[in-house]
């Protein structure tokens, strides 16, 4: 088949929409980390960044978007095993994916009403004899409520691969004597992996850049990279160590997606595994 001469002519939008979002604001991220408060070039905010202040921070950013990842993987794969196996599974997945449609600050706004001192929650705890809780503000309500969001996302790409799993796979293992465990580990498992992995990507990057849930549901409790960022420019107006931060954040989020990525293997044509 020959070459469309027209496929350049198309590429074009893309390629502008790639310059002017994606690699001209990283230019100007890189160039603004150069620069320390009085506007003078210097290298200081790199070798800030390696101190134990943000060494910490980076591995707390690490340890919360692990424990978010962790919790939404272990309730999104049994949930999106058992719609493949629901009568009205497409139905049953949007009902999961349209609370992702709300805004995420009116979630979080609704989570604030439900976990506080006079919510529904407390109160609901008063009337069975423990006594109202500090639930807002501290890490179980961070992680709570960010598991809760992104769920959604992490369901969507297991139940894609989950779904494509030919049937007659399953019932070969079985015939062959497999009990539901080794049918797991030995089927399912290997042909869902690159949907774990895609589940992974979309949870763990954006969970280590969260400020807005780390600001309304844990307070001053939970420290991210995503909250660093935002006190640098917003708070301290250092823009030069914001952006060094940010610099980083991009370069741990580009080894998530190399480590997360991988090519499908999964496949049902003639009930064999590509």
């Amino acid at each position: 088949m020959k070459n469309n001469p027209l496929r350049f002519i198309y590429a074009v939008p893309y390629a502008v929409w790639m310059l002017l979002f994606v690699l001209a604001p990283i230019a100007v991220i890189v160039y603004y980390s150069f620069f320390d408060l009085s506007g003078n070039l210097t290298l200081g905010n790199y070798r800030n960044f390696f101190t134990s202040v943000y060494f910490k921070l980076t591995m707390s950013s690490f340890w919360y978007a692990f424990l978010i990842t962790f919790f939404s993987l272990l309730i999104s794969y049994p949930t999106a095993y058992f719609l493949t196996k629901t009568k009205h599974k497409q139905l049953w997945l949007l009902l999961i994916i349209i609370p992702s449609w709300i805004n995420l600050l009116l979630k979080t706004y609704a989570f604030i009403g439900l976990m506080g001192l006079y919510g529904p929650i407390n109160a609901f705890l008063e009337t069975i004899g423990i006594g109202s809780q500090q639930i807002l503000f501290t890490d179980f309500s961070f992680v709570f409520v960010s598991v809760y969001i992104f769920i959604p996302f992490m369901i969507l790409p297991i139940f894609n691969s989950l779904d494509k799993i030919n049937p007659a796979l399953l019932d070969a293992s079985k015939d062959l004597g497999a009990n539901a465990w080794v049918t797991f580990k030995r089927v399912i498992w290997p042909m869902t992996i690159d949907g774990v992995k895609s589940g992974v990507q979309v949870v763990f990057i954006p969970a280590l850049s969260l400020f807005m849930i780390t600001r309304l549901i844990a307070g001053n409790k939970v420290i991210t990279l995503g909250t660093a960022i935002e006190q640098q420019f917003l708070v301290t107006q250092n823009w030069g160590m914001g952006s060094t931060i940010a610099v980083f954040l991009i370069i741990f989020m580009f080894l998530i997606m190399v480590l997360t990525s991988g090519k499908e293997k999964g496949g049902n044509a003639n009930g064999k595994v590509k």
